[in-house]
């Protein structure tokens, strides 16, 4: 590992773990003590770490924090688009077990809260709660077969947009802010178009194999649901209402925030995230 310093936090430290596809990395900040609650950030498609900036800052020196750079995300490149929901899943296992995390609470936006799901099935009991940001279910009772077959056929959706317009209809289309639109902006800068797409249409290839695996997807921990007001990234608002009413989770509205709502609001999520992890340690 070496020792980084993003936005001046000196004890955050960056890890690599080796998978079989490539190197994936993550940033760790250990500096609220040994005994601190761990949160792991999952950022969403085609978003890196930075996705979560702010939480890792506000919450330096409180609780523990890792996040992670998923695989052919960011600095996890060059990664084959090969892996599944539930390798990436077992990737974050082995990173928390080689840094010796027990007991995170999983907070994972868009993608990442479909990777923490698949976790949660995977290795019941290893998380002590999961907070969404405008996610969805796995669970296959909440989709109609069409949706699952249209997710498999994004790539020329993507493909036929001329660049020049694919990229500020993708920062526009997930942030509400400025800045949420300017993170947008620099994740979908650091790939190629044709990166760019085939990630994307790997991510929702990923999603349909997922759910068309029709497995439990039980949580067997604590959840929260966060979901922006003005969120219209396909079906999202849909389905968290859904997911809310069927597994009865709370679900808090973002006010303002879009899709990558942590960005547009980091004050109002912060809070939120906060106050559910008082109410597990309490």
């Amino acid at each position: 590992m070496t020792l980084t310093k993003p936005n001046g936090r000196s004890s955050v430290v960056r890890g690599t773990y080796t998978a079989e596809g490539g190197a994936v990395h993550y940033w760790t900040d250990c500096g609220a003590g040994a005994d601190a609650q761990w949160l792991v950030f999952l950022p969403g498609l085609t978003a890196d770490h930075t996705l979560f900036d702010a939480q890792m800052e506000h919450f330096s020196g409180k609780l523990n924090c890792l996040v992670w750079d998923a695989p052919a995300h960011g600095a996890s490149r060059p990664f084959p688009l090969d892996f599944t929901m539930d390798d990436c899943a077992r990737i974050l296992h082995d990173i928390l077990q080689a840094e010796r995390i027990a007991g995170p609470v999983l907070v994972g936006q868009s993608l990442g809260g479909y990777v923490a799901q698949a976790f949660l099935d995977l290795f019941p009991g290893e998380a002590a709660g999961f907070v969404s940001i405008d996610s969805a279910p796995l669970k296959r009772k909440y989709y109609p077969m069409w949706e699952v077959k249209a997710l498999r056929h994004t790539k020329g959706m993507y493909l036929a947009i001329p660049w020049k317009l694919l990229k500020p209809w993708g920062a526009n289309g997930a942030s509400t802010t400025e800045e949420g639109r300017a993170n947008m902006r620099s994740f979908m800068d650091s790939y190629t178009k044709r990166e760019y797409c085939d990630l994307a249409a790997h991510g929702y290839k990923m999603l349909a194999d997922a759910v068309e695996a029709e497995r439990a997807y039980e949580s067997g921990c604590p959840v929260l649901l966060l979901c922006g007001e003005k969120d219209h990234a396909g079906d999202v608002k849909p389905f968290n209402r859904k997911w809310a009413a069927g597994e009865g989770f709370p679900l808090v509205w973002v006010p303002g925030a879009g899709h990558n709502s942590n960005v547009d609001k980091p004050v109002f999520v912060n809070e939120q995230i906060e106050r559910f992890v008082e109410e597990l340690c309490s």
